[in-house]
């Protein structure tokens, strides 16, 4: 490997940030979902950015209403892990000279679905050419400082929880790019988990409210990574002993011979909630969940060992750090 795909996203990313001066008193450090910037009082104001390029991120059958819609999907979801509310956002379109009026109606469309789905506004925004589509989104929120769930407050003894089931996207990512075959049923369920994913902001917002998340990220790495990137974050380890795999998932890996366990720990854009959560607080935190028409579902425990390890059937083996990464040749 030569140039960027030899480093990684991350590493890039480490690069930029030693070039970096740093804010006083940043309100959330660099490395988090979304970014801050105080406002009187205990306000905060809620920024993330980030892009969907057709090459990377709309696979094959995915409509430009969808991958749109997926754009908004990718940034809410991040507010959603840190229980923010978005309000507004600005977009920044790189457009192919080739697409036709029809095909930008459609990108315009489905960002204004997305954005009202999740009770925003587009405001404003720019367009360009480019040679490969570009969806950029910067969206904008306030909320109370100390009400922000960060990656870092894991405590030795907290009870680990996701807001659903994995395993779905890359399965149908196998099915949509490789061709793979599924009964019907089982292939609308997980075509549909790709072109269609949904943020878990209801969740998030309510999560909030109830004070018992003590470190919170978003999903869309995969699973594994998001233990490993709240490991180190808050410097602890992971127990799992409730791999969280979708039925539709388990039933693809029965016929095509796939690992359940590969297809639910590394996949990604899954943009479900990984959470800790206090032990003392789980009956609240899981009743809010659910009257907002969710689900949390309890995957293992906080330890004071700083390593991610999974014990199915008495059996441990050590979940590795691997995910989706931009520039990498192989993700999984």
């Amino acid at each position: 490997m030569t140039g960027l795909e030899s480093i990684g996203e991350r590493k890039i990313i480490e690069l930029i940030l030693e070039q970096l001066g740093k804010m006083p008193k940043m309100p959330i450090p660099f490395g988090d979902d979304v970014s801050a910037y105080p406002l009187s009082g205990s306000q905060l104001l809620i920024l993330k950015t980030d892009m969907l390029v057709d090459k990377t991120d709309v696979p094959l059958g995915m409509s430009l209403w969808q991958a749109a819609r997926k754009a908004v999907v990718m940034n809410v979801s991040d507010f959603a892990a840190k229980g923010a509310e978005p309000k507004v956002i600005l977009v920044s379109l790189g457009l192919p000279r080739n697409l036709s009026e029809k095909d930008i109606s459609e990108i315009g469309a489905g960002l204004n679905a997305g954005a009202r789905e999740y009770g925003a506004y587009v405001v404003g925004g720019d367009t360009n050419e480019a040679s490969d589509l570009v969806i950029s989104l910067s969206v904008f929120g306030v909320a109370k400082k100390n009400s922000v769930m960060l990656r870092s407050g894991a405590k030795p003894g907290d009870l680990v929880a996701v807001t659903g089931f994995f395993g779905k996207t890359y399965a149908g990512l196998k099915i949509l790019l490789d061709n793979f075959e599924a009964s019907q049923k089982i292939r609308e369920a997980l075509v549909q988990s790709v072109l269609m994913p949904c943020a878990r902001l209801k969740e998030g917002l309510a999560l909030r409210e109830t004070k018992a998340v003590t470190a919170a990220i978003d999903s869309s790495d995969g699973l594994a990574w998001s233990l490993h990137e709240i490991s180190k974050v808050s410097n602890v380890g992971f127990l799992i002993d409730k791999l969280p795999t979708a039925e539709e998932v388990k039933k693809f890996a029965e016929t095509t011979g796939f690992d359940p366990l590969e297809l639910t720990l590394y996949g990604g854009e899954e943009y479900e909630l990984v959470l800790t959560i206090t032990p003392k607080l789980w009956n609240k935190a899981e009743k809010a969940v659910e009257k907002v028409g969710g689900k949390l579902l309890q995957i293992g425990k906080v330890t004071a060992e700083k390593k991610v390890v999974l014990e199915i059937d008495r059996k441990r083996r050590f979940i590795e750090p691997r995910g989706w990464e931009h520039f990498r040749k192989s993700n999984v």
